[in-house]
């Protein structure tokens, strides 16, 4: 029987282009789950695919301070998350869940009452 090799796996090495760093940065989002130290990995993914060194001149950063900033182990300052975001090239961008039909009209409402007071 022959033995297997195994090597370890870096999803770094298969973010290629904008688009799939984009893709797996949205897969991350979605799977998230308010992990922010998840979401910090999943940038330092993409960070290591573009090369750590570059997105860190590009961002403002040591590379020291990105490394930790984007290890998984604690969870950046939003500044740094915005940063890094610009450095990749990549956009941030918001989506209501689907599903939804209207907003909450409790705020509205209230609104719309002290407007009519005043």
């Amino acid at each position: 029987m022959s033995k297997t090799t195994t090597t370890r796996y870096d999803v770094a090495e298969h973010l290629r282009t904008p688009e799939e760093m984009a893709a797996y940065l949205e897969a991350c989002l979605e799977e998230a789950d308010g992990d922010a130290a998840f979401i910090a990995k999943a940038l330092g993914d993409i960070a290591r695919a573009k090369g750590m060194a570059q997105v860190a001149q590009d961002a403002g950063l040591s590379r020291e301070s990105l490394y930790k900033a984007l290890s998984g182990e604690r969870s950046p300052d939003f500044d740094t998350i915005l940063k890094v975001i610009g450095a990749l090239g990549l956009k941030l961008h918001a989506e209501a869940p689907r599903g939804r039909l209207r907003p909450s009209t409790s705020r509205s409402s209230s609104r719309t009452t002290k407007r009519r007071a005043a």
